[in-house]
């Protein structure tokens, strides 16, 4: 191991429905979305119009500012609709699936032996380059800045959040090819960062291996980058999630773009939360079939804290490998606010008793348990903020679009997930993430 990383700050929420490691083989399913609303900021260019047979692996659209980013269909069949909203806005392109995964042959390569903008290419042209993130801005990646560094999590904190060691389980040689060719792309470090040694990235070559532990969000990698290689003005890093490294190795390996992941169904809402294979962008009633209690139930593909509310007739999303599923808070306690609290979490002791029973494993429902309202100054955001930034003060420079004051309190190095905690525990009812989101997209704007 090459630097630990521990940080103090943060919060486990501890719910029921862990899921279980057994996987499920999954039918294939029969109608899949690709949503260009996964991509931020990505203004689709629609490639495949209603009617196309496809491949796995052909292009369905591309990013209207750089031709070169396509994005691909996970599956073989036709495309049989594409959903508009306001102002024609693409929000979903539907494929039927034939039945059978027919991949569009991209070739077997040798990773070892390639260059740098001959990786580039090659992930441009299979679709693969969306799987490329960056900070700042949280967008898939500008393939002109050439990144000082690039950044692997392989250990997710979130509450449920898919065990990486499990599902990574035998894919130590497709990891093994994505991390090669990431080396490739940058003329500095590509760093991995694990919960234990046990961890399939643990022993790749290429790359500096980090253990971490403590609170959530030590997973998130924005925590991560600030404690190893700090962004700076002008300077940009790479993402990449664990799932996506294995679609890239296998593309490189194999010539196939096979979107299949290990998906964790998550939530006390699920009879038997487990692990499922799925193909991204598959629709929620193929993944939870005959496993969801849908009394009242809110389906969410991601996580609690940073995932999309889908419902049954919705789509997994294209980046995500986890289903939480618990109930919808659409009731109202009476005199709520006066009594004592035991089966909440809570980071204040006024009348909360849940720091009594750290290890207690909860199930909460959506509930909010008040309405929006003027930030009150508690000092409980930094309580469960690792980063070295002020949140308040960064959330307010975002709503009054101070530029010059997001830049200075640390804008460039965060996400919107970063501020998840914060929105969870926030007594005001701000919404954290979509205020950030607002900020970033406003920055990226207007300084490029």
């Amino acid at each position: 191991m090459s630097k630990d990383i521990r940080i103090k700050k943060g919060l486990d929420i501890k719910l029921v429905g862990e899921a279980k490691q057994v996987t499920t083989e999954l039918p294939l399913g029969s109608v899949f979305a690709v949503k260009p609303s996964d991509f931020h900021g990505v203004i689709p260019k629609i490639l495949a119009k209603e009617g196309t047979e496809v491949k796995a692996g052909e292009a369905l659209f591309y990013d209207k500012s750089d031709e070169r980013v396509l994005f691909a269909s996970p599956v073989s069949g036709k495309v049989t609709e594409i959903v508009r909203g306001a102002r024609r806005k693409v929000l979903e392109i539907k494929i039927t699936s034939n039945g059978t995964q027919d991949y569009k042959d991209f070739g077997k390569v040798d990773v070892a032996s390639m260059s740098g903008e001959e990786v580039k290419s090659h992930l441009f042209a299979s679709g693969c380059w969306p799987f490329v993130k960056q900070r700042p801005y949280d967008v898939v990646a500008n393939p002109n800045q050439a990144p000082k560094s690039i950044f692997v999590s392989a250990y997710a904190s979130a509450p449920l959040a898919a065990n990486y060691d499990y599902v990574l389980q035998g894919k130590e040689e497709f990891l093994q090819a994505a991390i090669t060719a990431l080396t490739k792309l940058t003329s500095g470090k590509v760093h991995v960062s694990v919960g234990s040694s046990n961890s399939p990235l643990a022993n790749l070559k290429g790359a500096e291996v980090h253990k971490v532990s403590g609170p959530h969000p030590v997973g998130n990698v924005s925590t991560q980058i600030a404690t190893i290689d700090p962004i700076n003005k002008g300077e940009v890093v790479w993402v990449v999630t664990p799932q996506d490294l294995v679609v890239i190795g296998e593309l490189l390996l194999t010539g196939k773009l096979n979107l299949q992941r290990t998906v964790a169904l998550t939530g006390s809402k699920f009879n038997e939360p487990k692990y499922v294979t799925a193909v991204a962008g598959a629709q929620m009633i193929d993944v939870v079939k005959g496993n969801l209690n849908n009394d009242n139930t809110r389906v969410i593909s991601g996580n609690v804290l940073s995932g999309a509310q889908v419902g049954e007739n919705g789509f997994l999303g294209y980046y995500d490998n986890q289903v939480t599923a618990i109930p919808e808070g659409d009731d109202y306690e009476f005199f709520g606010w006066n009594k004592p609290v035991f089966n909440k979490i809570s980071t204040s002791r006024a009348l909360t008793f849940s720091w009594l029973n750290p290890k207690k494993k909860y199930d909460l429902n959506t509930n909010t348990n008040g309405e929006h309202r003027a930030f009150v100054v508690t000092g409980s955001y930094e309580e469960v903020f690792p980063l070295d930034i002020y949140p308040m003060q960064l959330l307010k420079a975002c709503m009054y679009k101070d530029l010059d004051e997001m830049e200075g309190l640390g804008a460039y190095e965060i996400a919107p997930e970063d501020f998840a905690l914060t929105e969870f525990i926030c007594v005001s009812k701000q919404p954290h993430q979509k205020i950030i989101r607002e900020g970033l997209d406003l920055m990226m704007k207007e300084l490029g």
